[in-house]
């Protein structure tokens, strides 16, 4: 399963509970557009409209951009395929205070273009600052064992 785009920000600013699979509804020029990397994910997010989901404002850059279509909007909403089940279980969980739905990374599997998106809640910036903390404190010990200074 090659990945094809990861969103940096997703585990830094979210403390993922629980992460899903779910299929992309696409043009044929944006599956060789993001098979060849042009996507990304960065202020991207997970939306359900109508009981469907979509994903929003991920923004897949043309494959030929001489060659496109003027109408081509490259932030374009896509439609996730997902079961009616998942769906509604989605449903029930972002009705919760502070839950959203992000996208984690775009990757094939099987020659087919997966999104990975999770469910999480916002972390706060004292959060940060400990986890950055923690990792500081974990460098320093791990360059004390291997002989540094």
């Amino acid at each position: 399963m090659p990945t094809l785009a990861i969103n940096p920000r997703a585990r830094y600013d979210y403390e993922i509970l629980d992460t899903y699979e779910a299929g992309v509804v696409l043009i044929g020029q944006e599956v060789k557009a993001i098979k060849k990397g042009s996507v990304s994910l960065k202020g991207a997010y997970v939306a359900i409209r109508n009981n469907e989901a979509w994903l929003i404002n991920a923004q897949v850059s043309p494959y030929q951009p001489k060659n496109t279509p003027a109408d081509y909007d490259s932030t374009r909403s896509r439609k996730l395929l997902l079961h009616k089940r998942e769906i509604k279980e989605l449903i029930g969980k972002t009705k919760q205070k502070g839950l959203t739905l992000t996208p984690i990374r775009v990757y094939t599997k099987q020659n087919q273009i997966k999104l990975e998106f999770g469910l999480g809640r916002g972390k706060r910036k004292s959060d940060k600052r400990e986890k950055i903390k923690k990792r500081e404190t974990q460098r320093k010990i791990n360059r004390a064992l291997k002989g540094g200074f």
